[in-house]
């Protein structure tokens, strides 16, 4: 009992180690999210990471971001309200849907770019769902794969097929496949986003979505996408590889 008694409290002591170590290391950072917000949590890939900016205030964008000019049509500037009931968000809205929504399972963070973009580098959290999955002319089980991801089940449809995206985006013909009505009586927050606000992809996703049913006062949009989010050197992941900055 008494070796029980000593081992908790080298646990405890450890821990509130940890914890002093962690506010020092936040305190400690000259480059923060807000005033009162050092970083923000995310699990990515089944894999924690910390959501936090550069530090070094030298640090400037390279590369396609650094853009100021693209031809329009098709990169034209997007409107703040994308559709009627469509919440428009800024960085420190995304950074608490994060937290609040999706860390906690009722909320989902669509990157609604193509998946070559997504494997270029993502916001930590966010799960790959294309614009084009909620066109007029995909198929009919493509969409009803990615509603299931959101909490939106098909009547009729199996469930294995919320999880089996990847699968059936890759390998199977929807086009001949008819369920029943969608259900969005569940259905979850969603947060979209792409490259900026010259990116057309996630307001096309988004339109999409409200045209099939999706509520809209449950869609949320990041304006900024991955130009401004990079602007403000916050972090930004690949796939098995985490990384901050452009």
């Amino acid at each position: 009992m008494k070796t029980n008694i000593k081992q908790l409290l080298v646990i405890t002591i450890s821990l509130s180690s940890c914890i002093v170590l962690s506010a020092r290391a936040q305190e400690a950072l000259d480059v923060k999210i807000s005033e009162n917000l050092a970083n923000v949590e995310a699990v990515h890939e089944g894999e924690v990471v910390s959501i936090q900016r550069i530090q070094d205030e030298n640090h400037v964008l390279t590369g396609g971001y650094t853009k100021t000019s693209r031809k329009c049509p098709p990169f034209c500037i997007q409107p703040m309200q994308v559709a009627p009931g469509v919440t428009t968000v800024g960085e420190l809205e995304l950074l608490d849907f994060i937290e609040n929504k999706v860390n906690k399972g009722t909320g989902i963070l669509i990157d609604a770019r193509t998946p070559a973009w997504f494997e270029k580098g993502t916001i930590p959290g966010s799960i790959n769902i294309p614009f084009t999955t909620f066109d007029d002319n995909e198929g009919d089980l493509v969409k009803t794969v990615a509603l299931g991801q959101l909490g939106v089940p098909r009547n009729g449809a199996p469930s294995y097929l919320a999880k089996t995206w990847n699968f059936v985006v890759k390998n199977v013909s929807a086009n001949n496949r008819h369920y029943g009505k969608w259900d969005f009586s569940n259905a979850k927050d969603i947060l979209l986003w792409c490259n900026g606000v010259w990116c057309g992809q996630s307001p096309k996703a988004i339109k999409g979505l409200i045209k099939i049913g999706y509520p809209p006062e449950k869609i949320f949009y990041y304006r900024g996408g991955m130009q401004s989010w990079q602007l403000l050197g916050l972090t930004v992941t690949t796939p098995k590889t985490q990384k901050t900055g452009d």
